[in-house]
């Protein structure tokens, strides 16, 4: 816990940038009635019936302090998906960071391992000397900032039906482009002096 929160502390640098990465899945609904036309004073009205349509995936990478994130829309979260993602963010979003500290939930899907089922190890070396992996702790995810951004993508984008893989990129894409814009941003208060007093339970006590 406390290595996630002292990597929040650090400065900005542009040569070792610090992103949190998260993922999230989004059911696939399609409308089997046409909904009605919006009206001057009417909410939208639209059938309780939907058509089930799959899920698809979103990984998110999320620049606090440039306020800054990509979201990309997968149709499966594999050990594979994530490794194309994280050299996607190597070579594509990052190619001058001379290391990129990732802050990340503790999944099976998340490791360098999964570099090397995907790639030859050749190349999983060359992107994991990129890489600075760390972990939040298992019931900890809370601490990752990415999962906050996931939260607003939801409320303001995601919270409707969408019925394929290409509207959901669409939309995201969208989202991702007007947060940008503004340099949307966390305001991060929680500190390793707060963890201490506040989560004092879950620290070894020592007695003499």
């Amino acid at each position: 816990m406390e290595d996630v929160l002292e990597i929040y502390k650090r400065p900005y640098d542009p040569k070792q940038p610090m992103i949190c990465m998260d993922e999230t899945s989004k059911q696939l609904v399609s409308e089997t009635r046409q909904p009605l036309a919006l009206e001057l004073g009417q909410p939208q009205r639209y059938d309780y019936e939907y058509q089930r349509e799959g899920v698809c995936n979103l990984f998110v990478f999320f620049e606090p302090l440039r306020g800054w994130r990509h979201l990309s829309v997968t149709q499966r979260r594999t050990q594979q998906d994530w490794a194309w993602a994280m050299q996607q963010l190597v070579d594509v979003h990052y190619p001058e960071a001379e290391r990129i500290r990732v802050v990340l939930d503790n999944l099976n899907t998340h490791t360098g391992a999964a570099l090397y089922r995907t790639f030859t190890p050749t190349e999983a070396r060359r992107i994991l000397e990129r890489l600075e992996l760390h972990y939040t702790p298992k019931h900890g995810s809370w601490l990752n900032m990415a999962e906050i951004e996931l939260s607003v993508l939801t409320r303001q984008c995601l919270e409707r039906r969408l019925g394929d893989r290409d509207t959901v990129q669409r939309e995201v894409a969208a989202w991702e482009a007007e947060r940008n814009q503004r340099a949307s941003t966390v305001d991060w208060q929680f500190t390793t002096a707060d963890t201490r007093i506040r989560l004092k339970r879950l620290y070894l006590v020592l007695r003499s």
